[in-house]
């Protein structure tokens, strides 16, 4: 019966050695370039002004309390900064203890965790005031929308602004059931 002869070690191949000294090199490489990114500089600390998207809508992080809101509104343009402020001013007066937050780009009020009853948002020609429960009100807003229980209201640049209007519409808006998000 022959013997079995046991066969050499195989020996890495050349290809292998190569890739492992090439991925030794790229991770010697990075510390340094994360470095870089970490010291650019102070400007790169500084927070730029806000972008104003399509419709000339702010670009406001998200955030929550009354900051981001009012960063929000002094970012809108022109005509709509001035009514973004007194329906700001509305709410807080009309609903003590309001929440605030800016999620989408869009400022949202709430009377608890977590849940909306009005969004504001910025277009070319108007300020979409959103009721998310505005098929509820006495009288509805006049926008209706896909959501068979939302609706809107358009504030043009020369539309008067019933204060009494908004203040009713505000405190039902903020009796009923808030939107989720």
């Amino acid at each position: 019966m022959p013997e079995k002869t046991a066969k050499p070690a195989s020996r890495p191949a050349k290809k292998t050695v190569a890739k492992a000294a090439t991925a030794s090199k790229k991770a010697a490489v990075k510390p340094a370039a994360a470095n870089k990114a970490k010291n650019a500089g102070p400007r790169a600390a500084t927070p730029a002004e806000p972008r104003l998207l399509s419709g000339g809508n702010p670009q406001i992080p998200k955030g929550y309390g009354d900051a981001p809101v009012q960063a929000y509104i002094a970012a809108m343009p022109g005509w709509k900064r001035e009514v973004g402020r007194r329906l700001d001013e509305l709410v807080e007066r009309t609903v003590p203890g309001v929440r605030k937050a800016v999620k989408w780009n869009t400022p949202l009020y709430g009377v608890e965790e977590g849940s909306w009853f009005l969004a504001m948002h910025c277009f070319d020609r108007y300020l979409k005031v959103t009721f998310f429960r505005g098929a509820a009100l006495d009288p509805p807003p006049a926008q209706p929308s896909k959501v068979e229980h939302v609706r809107y209201h358009h504030i043009h640049e020369h539309d008067p602004f019933d204060e009494a209007r908004w203040a009713d519409w505000i405190a039902q808006a903020s009796r009923l059931p808030g939107e989720r998000m």
